[in-house]
């Protein structure tokens, strides 16, 4: 058994699908390398197999059993291969919008850290059950399926066990001074500023900064300003009626081919297209 639906995405910006469906394998079903621009969660029902994914520069195997998941990131490349003796049968959905990366690092998970294990079977019966709500209904309501899709995230976060184990380390000095990055980001961004001017406020080295970002978001503190700019474009280029010229400087692009070179590496297509 195999079907995948696409969702209308374009109707939802915060947090949004953009296709789901699910599979049962056959022995050594083989999905070929391949990179995503969205998030892709995979849950198994049954059976097992084996993931493959690409971090610095190097292919990171892991073994994935019934009741157990794994998270794709964004920008990475990535394989998987049901088992060939008792191969795998799986759900899927392909998720993005401006909330998700945050949604995603409550999880706890991590691209160099994909594997979701429960650590509260109630909070994954709930959430298997929205999953199922989703995928058995491709013709449904758009907002009937959004809604199930927010329960479903709920509980992803709240059973994640890679949530609980994160929670243990909330208090560490470096994580006080990443929130103290992301805060001065948050205020600045439409700033001329720098990964030098981040590291001075926070009274660190800039190259420190850069470690405990990789460390604890698994991004570069250069990336993450990329990224909450273009998300505070996404939003103004929905909500308002600004140029993309006044929007590009709103948000620290006083160059506007700057701003739009940038905007179609991380969205895929140009603010104007984006805006249609």
């Amino acid at each position: 058994m195999f079907y995948m639906h696409n969702f209308p995405s374009e109707s939802f910006v915060d947090l949004t699908m953009y296709q789901f469906g699910q599979r049962e394998c056959h022995p050594n079903h083989d999905a070929p390398l391949v990179k995503h621009r969205h998030y892709l969660f995979h849950y198994v029902f049954s059976g097992k197999g084996v993931l493959e994914i690409e971090h610095d520069g190097v292919m990171l195997p892991f073994t994935v059993e019934q009741g157990q998941g794994f998270l794709i990131f964004p920008g990475h490349f990535n394989r998987y291969k049901a088992d060939e003796e008792n191969p795998w049968h799986y759900a899927w959905v392909e998720f993005d919008g401006l909330k998700a990366r945050d949604l995603v690092k409550r999880t706890g998970l991590k691209a160099n850290a994909p594997i979701y294990t429960s650590s509260d079977m109630n909070e994954t019966s709930r959430m298997v059950n929205a999953l199922s709500n989703i995928i058995n209904r491709p013709t449904g309501d758009p907002i009937e399926l959004m809604s199930f899709f927010y329960m479903f995230m709920n509980c992803f976060i709240y059973s994640s066990e890679s949530r609980s184990q994160n929670q243990n380390s909330i208090g560490r000095m470096q994580d006080f001074y990443v929130q103290e990055a992301i805060n001065y980001i948050q205020q600045n961004y439409y700033n001329d500023i720098s990964i030098k001017d981040i590291a001075s406020h926070c009274n660190i080295h800039r190259s420190y900064l850069s470690r405990i970002f990789k460390v604890g978001l698994d991004i570069t503190p250069q990336l993450f300003l990329i990224r909450h700019r273009i998300e505070v474009a996404c939003e103004l280029l929905r909500t308002t009626k600004h140029s993309v010229g006044e929007i590009s400087r709103m948000v620290g692009y006083p160059n506007q081919l700057n701003f739009s070179r940038t905007f179609r590496r991380e969205m895929g297509v140009s603010p104007q297209q984006w805006r249609k």
